[in-house]
């Protein structure tokens, strides 16, 4: 069942969450039991959860002795190949107490470019799915270069939620909406609903950001709601400490509606 608005998350078929390195990494890692509890519940109502989380470069970076984010593609990719492993690892021990087992998915732009490549990506995907598995998804980072990037795990987490035809998608961020300008602004009202086909033109998210562990912002995450919409998929865009709430359907964070069947957008 497409959810059409917040409330229908709680009855939702297929759900895909995205969470970015800064709510799950360093000294946010507490997060990580936090988030797949409110997983592990949804999981045991019956709904079908995929997760698509970043951090594998930041989780990476201490075990490397680097004192920040590397700036030179190499340096990734190794912190991101020791990282990633941590990370599923540290997801997989708090999913233990719930009998929930992980499977690891790692994307790149090639993988859903082509007809046979998305029938590949997409049949893994619901072979896992079918299993009761948690595939956890994230892009990867060892091989990936600029060339062949998504750009951000919120765009990644819209291509994959069209790829599963999730019923909605929940994008996870530092703040519980997202407003009519950058939050620390005088004026800045937080946003409701956006329609689906609404002019955004005179909204300030504000430029996607570098920061110490990863990248993304308001803009990113608005970018990608849109995509996931436009294709028929209700987006909720909430801070990452109201992950329980939000997949039981509460009224919070920012609802973008999805498109109807007419207007659907396909990629």
């Amino acid at each position: 069942m497409t959810a059409r608005s917040r409330a229908d998350l709680g009855a939702a078929r297929r759900v895909v969450v995205k969470v970015g390195s800064s709510s799950i990494s360093g000294e946010a890692s507490w997060r990580i039991p936090m988030i797949v509890h409110a997983l592990a519940a949804a999981h045991g109502r019956g709904c079908e959860v995929i997760l698509v989380s970043s951090g594998a470069i930041a989780t990476g970076i201490p075990f490397l002795d680097l004192e920040s984010r590397p700036t030179d593609l190499a340096t990734q990719q190794a912190a991101a190949a020791v990282g990633q492993n941590i990370l599923v690892y540290r997801y997989q021990e708090a999913l233990r107490p719930f009998r929930i087992v992980a499977g690891q998915v790692l994307l790149t732009t090639v993988d859903l470019e082509t007809a046979t490549s998305r029938s590949n990506a997409k049949r893994a995907m619901e072979r896992l799915i079918g299993l009761r598995i948690l595939p956890i998804v994230n892009e990867n980072d060892t091989v990936a270069t600029q060339e062949i990037r998504f750009g951000d795990n919120d765009r990644l987490a819209a291509l994959v939620a069209q790829l599963v035809d999730a019923d909605a998608l929940v994008l996870l961020s530092d703040v519980e909406a997202l407003y009519t300008k950058p939050p620390t602004e005088p004026g800045a009202e937080p946003i409701d609903t956006i329609p689906a086909d609404a002019d955004l033109s005179d909204l300030e998210f504000g430029a996607t950001v570098v920061n110490s562990v990863g990248t993304g912002g308001a803009a990113t995450k608005a970018s990608a709601a849109r995509l996931a919409a436009a294709a028929g998929i209700g987006v909720l865009v909430t801070s990452a400490d109201l992950i329980d709430r939000a997949l039981r359907g509460e009224e919070l964070g920012t609802w973008f509606e999805p498109a109807e069947p007419e207007h659907f957008a396909t990629i």
